[in-house]
């Protein structure tokens, strides 16, 4: 706290934007978030997330990918945007190589994050299959230096953690709002809105806040896409995240916006509480995120709830339909995990998957075994 606070103390007119402090907040090597030598996914960190249900979950993305490369024509490439602890990646390669040995000699797996504490954990989890996997630390930098990729590209809750800019419109008039440091702690400052780059923004996607409605502005995200998106050649991403589209972001429900923070299992409604000890996150803007990813030359597949994509990729396939007496078998473990997936009422509810292709001719059909999920309301 106090080494963030000198920093913003320091900045121009004592205040930083709300990217720039959640860039430091989260990623700072002395200080930020991700940085730190310690668990954040799971009962001993700050949230849950896809990959605590990594045997099931896993197991559900192999069997889409092996599908893309044997009849598809994907090369047997995967590239992982964060990797949280390896295990969903573990997961994910031990089901190939049991049911696609042929492809897994050929395979390659490269997982990108920009934490060392995570590629340590995941160096330790993957040890079983090292020689398969790769690390890098930034994803243009992997780019540059392996020049376009072809493959698979998969990211859990990759772009919620991109840093974002606040507005707000008060009194008919749009501000941004800052972090300010005063009298030894960190509060919110506002002033006119007047950088050029947010009211562009605001112009190319369409939007007019309402009175008093507050919204993240993902300059960050738009970046990378214009950045990095065009350095694929052929390839298929699957995108898995919690956010919302425009229409939703006009609901009253949305008008105060959704950047938060996780600190210990509880749900933080001020970003800067904890500052360098929590998660930040803002729901991603789905449309924005289309928006920019067609720019960069993607073409859009599906856009669907994690449960249908999930069933769809073949889940239930891994259902065991003789579980047997004992609670704690193996086999009663992975249908409470396969519930906890598919259930109305579970995990999945939270989630959409947005599926990309570019330099590719994939319609839905080839690589769904049902897609009739795809067009379920």
């Amino acid at each position: 706290m106090n080494r963030l606070y000198e920093q913003i103390a320091a900045a121009p007119g004592g205040r930083v934007s709300y990217a720039d402090y959640m860039q430091m907040a989260l990623y700072d090597e002395r200080f930020g978030y991700y940085m730190r030598e310690r668990a954040k996914i799971g009962k001993e960190g700050d949230f849950f997330t896809n990959s605590s249900f990594a045997p099931v979950f896993g197991k559900a993305l192999a069997s889409l990918w092996i599908r893309l490369v044997e009849e598809g024509g994907l090369p047997p490439a995967v590239c992982e945007w964060g990797g949280g602890d390896g295990r969903l990646a573990l997961s994910v390669l031990e089901e190939w190589k049991k049911k696609s040995p042929h492809t897994y000699d050929r395979l390659s797996y490269t997982i990108i994050d920009q934490s060392p504490f995570h590629r340590r954990r995941q160096r330790e989890t993957l040890q079983p299959v090292a020689e398969k996997v790769e690390q890098y630390d930034d994803v243009s930098r992997w780019l540059v230096e392996r020049g376009p990729f072809s493959g698979i590209v998969f990211s859990n809750e990759f772009f919620d953690a991109f840093p974002v800019h606040v507005i707000v419109k008060e009194g008919g008039v749009l501000h941004e709002c800052f972090v300010a440091a005063r009298d030894g702690r960190l509060i919110e400052d506002k002033a006119p809105l007047c950088r050029p780059d947010i009211v562009r923004y605001l112009d190319e996607r369409g939007l007019d806040l309402a009175e008093g409605q507050r919204l993240e502005v993902p300059l960050a995200m738009k970046a990378f896409w214009l950045d990095v998106g065009p350095l694929f050649h052929q390839a298929v991403m699957v995108t898995v995240d919690y956010g919302c589209t425009d229409e939703q972001l006009r609901a009253p429900a949305r008008r105060h916006g959704s950047l938060r923070g996780y600190f210990r299992h509880q749900l933080v409604a001020d970003p800067l509480r904890h500052p360098g000890e929590m998660d930040l996150t803002s729901h991603v803007q789905w449309d924005a995120l289309r928006l920019y990813a067609r720019q960069a030359g993607w073409e859009e597949v599906a856009f669907v709830r994690q449960d249908r994509f999930l069933l769809a990729a073949g889940l239930l396939h891994e259902w065991n339909v003789s579980e047997g007496g004992d609670f704690f078998s193996p086999a009663n473990r992975q249908n409470r995990m396969i519930r906890a997936l598919i259930a109305d009422d579970g995990v999945s509810r939270f989630f959409d998957v947005l599926i990309l292709q570019k330099g590719m001719s994939l319609p839905a059909r080839d690589f769904w075994p049902e897609p009739e999920f795809l067009s379920a309301d």
